[in-house]
């Protein structure tokens, strides 16, 4: 079977499936703008495209969004077209239509089956919208006609999709209900032979400083430090935590940018706005012991879960986060706002701890709790990783049911493009 995928983050969420379908036989080529070369990734080949255009200057700001999606869809379009214009016609092409890319990929290739990683339909009910108070809409009448215009992507797609593939059975919740007889729920996977328990782990964070399983160590992990994740609320307990917990290191993984919700205001990051709101509260010495080390190696990031003795996951209703499975899986005790997404895999007092979001309070008293209680903290790692090698696995569980769902969708009829 001839594949093709397409991500502007090659290989992404493809990174184990891509592998696997050369491994089973498949030619596998991946269209991407991420690369500037041709090239060959484990068995697949990369062929690059190039997005061409740019924003409209003064476009409305409803429309800015897809047309950034738009001119990313007809670029990919072209490079399809080279690639089809070479001979290549794909039984199969798997996407993350997020970005735009696959808009027109039924054009080229109408007999194709289409296979759509459904991450996320933008929803402006609550709690999608407003869950914070603290940064409320700037114009809450027009928020509905706004997420309308935002999900055009989503909308579009859906006219051509022949099956669709979503990790979270909350993330395929927010789908229209015409899109859920398509949607399969299967997570992309953990690699729990990789992320494994460690007791010999250490972890530097200052050149005089290494830390171990020894230490009480408190770990907290977002792509970028922001609101959507928890950022403001954790950074509003640290007076407190530090003053209560006099020999905790507490160590953040994260950027100064922004992945989901609005920029800072005044070219600021939501990181810095942060630490000056709390630092004057902080004594020197306290601060000595909060150790912000950006984005780091995978290798790096593992040895910090590995010698976690508590981990907090915070994070609005939203994508559920890579991190948190992996902090399961290497058995952190782990202490997680109680949401939607995140209830679907932390069961209270049987694989983690839960506080209501917004509750400072709450969460500084249930982590020294969590922290000054072996028992509970050993009983929760393990059935957590229990957990996650149960329903989680990458080889064992995931994995094999991606291949099915690609299977499966190179036995369906293909919908055809509607004018």
């Amino acid at each position: 079977m001839k594949i093709l995928l397409i991500h502007q983050n090659f290989p992404g969420q493809y990174k184990h499936l891509a592998p696997a379908l050369v491994e089973q036989g498949h030619q596998v080529v991946a269209l991407t703008c991420k690369v500037k070369e041709a090239s060959t990734w484990k068995g697949v080949r990369i062929i690059p495209y190039e997005v061409k255009g740019a924003s409209t200057k003064g476009i409305h700001p409803w429309l800015a969004d897809f047309e950034t999606k738009l001119l990313r869809g007809t670029s990919c379009y072209r490079g399809a077209m080279a690639l089809k214009n070479q001979g290549f016609e794909p039984d199969v092409i798997c996407a993350h239509h997020g970005w735009g890319e696959s808009l027109f990929l039924k054009d080229v290739w109408p007999n194709a089956r289409l296979g759509l990683y459904c991450e996320l339909y933008h929803l402006a009910t609550q709690p999608f919208m407003n869950f914070d108070p603290e940064f409320p809409s700037k114009n809450p009448e027009a928020d509905r006609l706004r997420i309308r215009m935002k999900n055009l992507n989503n909308r579009l797609h859906q006219e051509i999709m022949d099956a669709g593939l979503s990790p979270t059975r909350f993330q395929a919740s927010t789908f229209p209900a015409e899109w859920q007889d398509r949607i399969t729920v299967a997570h992309d996977g953990v690699d729990t032979d990789l992320v494994v328990p460690n007791p010999n782990a250490s972890l530097l964070v200052h050149k005089d400083v290494t830390l171990t399983r020894g230490d009480e160590v408190i770990t907290f992990i977002n792509r970028n430090l922001e609101p959507y994740r928890g950022y403001h609320i954790f950074m509003r307990a640290l007076p407190d935590i530090l003053k209560r917990r006099p020999n905790a290191h507490v160590v953040l993984i994260g950027g100064d940018e922004v992945s989901y919700g609005a920029k800072a205001p005044n070219g600021q990051s939501w990181k810095q706005i942060f630490i000056d709101e709390v630092r004057g509260r902080i004594p020197t010495p306290h601060w000595q012991r909060v150790h912000f080390l950006g984005r780091v190696p995978y290798e790096v990031y593992l040895s910090m879960l590995q010698v976690s003795r508590a981990h907090v996951y915070l994070t609005y209703p939203f994508v559920l986060s890579w991190s948190l499975l992996e902090a399961m899986s290497a058995e952190c005790a782990v202490l997680a706002s109680g949401v939607e997404p995140v209830r679907e895999v932390v069961t209270e007092d049987e694989n983690g701890w839960m506080v209501d979001f917004f509750d400072k309070q709450a969460l500084v008293d249930r982590l020294c709790a969590l922290l000054d209680d072996d028992a509970t903290r050993k009983r929760l790692g393990a059935n957590a990783r229990a957990f996650v090698r149960e329903n989680y696995d990458l080889r064992a569980k995931c994995l094999p049911q991606h291949l099915d769902w690609v299977q499966n969708l190179s036995q369906l009829d293909p919908r055809p493009v509607l004018d």
